[in-house]
């Protein structure tokens, strides 16, 4: 996967958002500030059944994404939209299951980095304008599935819930937590709703992430080396669980 020498490179959290998606066979998904196209290259090595669209405002993140596809033999299943998440309201997109993203989630309180391109992709995102795009691109029960800082739960329960004309956007919300280390807090969230859902919140079973030393984890090992997934399949709508 080519990234940039310097500036914001990718870490794990691409890598278990991916493991944690369940698309179904045939599905479109949308990667949403794709970045270079991490959690989108491991969704596809996965899932071979399914495509991604990623949109990038970074023009030259957006042509890594594309090179990095054709690297990978993915450029059949994988398309990258340059421009802010908006102009995707005027393109012409095949219906999207479901949407996904490791947003900029740094605390927006917190000092930016100097060098521009890591500023952009870890500060400066508006989650409810994000979550506002989502449900508009998103079917009926349609996934949003993003990692965000522990901290900021608030945030993005309030963004998935904000209430609009037709009611709230997002229900049925799955958090799962990721402990650096047995015993220590959460310092990252895995955070899955269903567009239109009354099914109530679930607090899901955690992922450990190191064990002994800086070592990781067997689960987490072999989630990071593509041997095992980490799904978060939706919950059933209150309509199909209430008698």
């Amino acid at each position: 996967m080519r990234q940039p020498s310097t500036g914001y490179r990718a870490a794990i959290d691409p890598v278990l958002l991916a493991a944690s998606l369940a698309p179904r066979a045939g599905a479109v998904l949308l990667d949403l500030g794709c970045g270079v196209g991490a959690a989108s290259l491991c969704l596809l090595a996965r899932r071979p059944d399914v495509a991604v669209i990623g949109v990038e405002i970074d023009p030259l993140l957006a042509e890594l994404a594309r090179q990095n596809a054709a690297l990978n033999g993915f450029s059949d299943r994988f398309t990258v939209i340059d421009g802010a998440a908006e102009v995707l309201t005027a393109q012409a997109l095949p219906p999207i299951a479901a949407l996904f993203s490791n947003p900029p989630f740094h605390d927006p309180a917190a000092t930016p980095s100097p060098e521009a391109r890591r500023a952009r992709a870890t500060h400066g995102a508006l989650l409810s304008d994000w979550t506002a795009l989502a449900a508009r691109l998103l079917p009926h029960r349609g996934t949003f599935s993003l990692i965000y800082r522990a901290d900021g739960l608030a945030e993005v329960l309030a963004a998935l819930t904000g209430e609009t004309r037709s009611g709230p956007r997002f229900g049925g919300i799955r958090v799962a937590p990721l402990w650096p280390r047995a015993g220590s807090p959460a310092k990252r969230l895995l955070i899955q709703a269903s567009l239109g859902s009354r099914a109530p919140l679930v607090l899901q079973s955690g992922l450990v992430l190191h064990g002994a030393g800086s070592a990781y984890t067997p689960q987490t090992e072999a989630i990071l080396r593509g041997e095992a997934a980490w799904e978060m399949p939706p919950t059933a709508p209150v309509s199909d669980i209430t008698p």
